[in-house]
């Protein structure tokens, strides 16, 4: 199965990232280092893949770095991720609201 969405949710030290297919299964879960992340999405993923993100200090310069490899980006802002979270608040658990399909 091809990964068509990824969730990212950005943070200090760790970015939790998940990926979907495009019926929402999951089939790739990571959590990388701020310095390894980039090079680990663009090495497993390809370019055009849809990335998606909550907007924060960071998320803007991500998006760019993301849109330079080929990869289109969608900054959620934080009062529509809320609704979507669906229990038991982390990283991890926002990384994967990120990638499903709303």
């Amino acid at each position: 199965m091809k990964i068509n969405r990824v969730g990212v949710d950005l943070a200090k030290n760790v970015f939790p990232l998940h990926g979907v297919d495009r019926k929402g299964k999951a089939l790739w879960k990571r959590r990388l280092t701020r310095g390894k992340w980039l090079a680990v999405l663009c090495d497993t993923v390809e370019p055009g893949t849809e990335i998606g993100m909550e907007a924060c200090a960071g998320a803007h310069h991500w998006a760019r770095q993301l849109m330079q490899r080929g990869y289109p980006v969608k900054i959620i802002p934080p009062q529509f991720v809320k609704p979507f979270i669906k229990s038991n608040k982390n990283d991890a658990n926002d990384a994967a609201e990120f990638s499903y399909p709303k």
